[in-house]
């Protein structure tokens, strides 16, 4: 079987094709282009050019537009009506053609919410299958024209709450995967320290959501294992006056870390890990590190980790694993441990 590696490549900084690993990976999602008056707009994307010389490097590797992404905004107008459903889709369809992409990846965080201040209407969730259905149908037949299959896939919130704000049962025969954000489960701005992206439950934080819970979640609607990418963090979040004990897990905080709580993988070796008073602990039942120096507590993933999921992913059949995001870890470490345990 071969396994789903996807990587989320963001459009910021000036990188370029030569210092991508693509050898590893069966698809990259280029992250993100906005909604902007109904439409796709990709105007900002500074390296369009670059990710055509990954497609050169490995002809078999599958790039996907991304669209959205966190506090992006214009989704609930842009699917508000069948025309402005079909004015949307229209301009996803040439710039997939424009492009030469291999399909579009729907990042809407979150149909039928407000988070991050954005637009939300409770007929979101009806909206939003008739236009994957639309929008299936369409690459569908932009396929036929071509003698190309368009994927389509979705990013989607961890837990039986957005598997809730959703029809799944209308929208799983639509999408080729599912792209789990397994990450993010906790914060800074939560009041107790916790695993953001913990495999399983922690005894310290026994009602804190987990990656496992959520396949669960998903499974529980029907939706085929081997649709369920499973996602892996290149990042930590962190929090700061935390209480000392049980070195900082599951303890109150003051509030958000240095540096704003969030930290690439390279940043927390580079910057933290071993350094400044800070110890790494390891929490079995979790299966998930963490730092504590007796002040700051940061959760993250590293290869220890990622072995435990891609065992998980393996033992449940799932189709792969996906990562935010790629320029996260300069060292190349994670996708290497990410590669390694799905061939085993």
């Amino acid at each position: 079987m071969e396994y789903i590696i996807m990587a989320y490549l963001g459009d910021s900084g000036h990188w370029k094709a030569k210092d991508i690993d693509v050898s590893g990976l069966t698809h990259i999602n280029y992250a993100f282009a906005a909604v902007l008056n109904g439409k796709l707009s990709g105007k900002h994307m500074k390296n369009l050019d670059q990710l055509r010389e990954l497609k050169e490097k490995k002809p078999s590797l599958k790039t996907m537009i991304s669209i959205g992404g966190w506090q992006a905004d214009g989704f609930s107008d842009a699917v508000l009506t069948k025309g402005s459903r079909t004015v949307f889709m229209d301009s996803i369809l040439e710039f997939v053609a424009t492009n030469d992409f291999d399909g579009v990846d729907l990042d809407w965080e979150y149909p039928g919410m407000d988070h991050g201040g954005i637009t939300a209407r409770p007929e979101d969730k009806q909206h939003y299958t008739l236009f994957v259905k639309q929008l299936r149908d369409g690459l569908d037949k932009l396929g036929n024209q071509s003698g190309r299959q368009y994927q389509l896939t979705m990013a989607m919130g961890s837990g039986p709450r957005y598997v809730e704000a959703l029809e799944m049962d209308q929208l799983i025969p639509c999408f080729d995967y599912l792209n789990l954000m397994t990450y993010d489960l906790c914060g800074g701005g939560d009041p107790k320290t916790g695993h953001h992206t913990g495999l399983f439950r922690s005894k310290s934080t026994p009602d804190a959501i987990c990656c496992d819970d959520a396949v669960r979640a998903v499974l529980h609607a029907g939706v085929e294992p081997k649709k369920i990418v499973l996602g892996i963090a290149f990042y930590g979040r962190g929090w700061s006056s935390v209480a000392n004990r049980n070195h900082g897990l599951g303890q109150t905080a003051g509030g958000e870390g240095p540096d704003g709580g969030a930290y690439s993988y390279s940043d927390i070796k580079a910057s933290y890990s071993g350094k400044n008073g800070f110890v790494r602990y390891w929490d079995e039942d979790a299966k998930a590190p963490y730092l504590y120096n007796g002040d700051t507590f940061i959760t993250y993933e590293d290869e220890e980790s990622i072995s435990h999921k891609t065992r998980y992913i393996r033992e449940k059949g799932l189709a792969g694993a996906m990562f935010w995001e790629y320029k996260q870890d300069k060292s190349g470490r994670l996708l290497h441990q990410i590669c390694s345990g799905l061939k085993q």
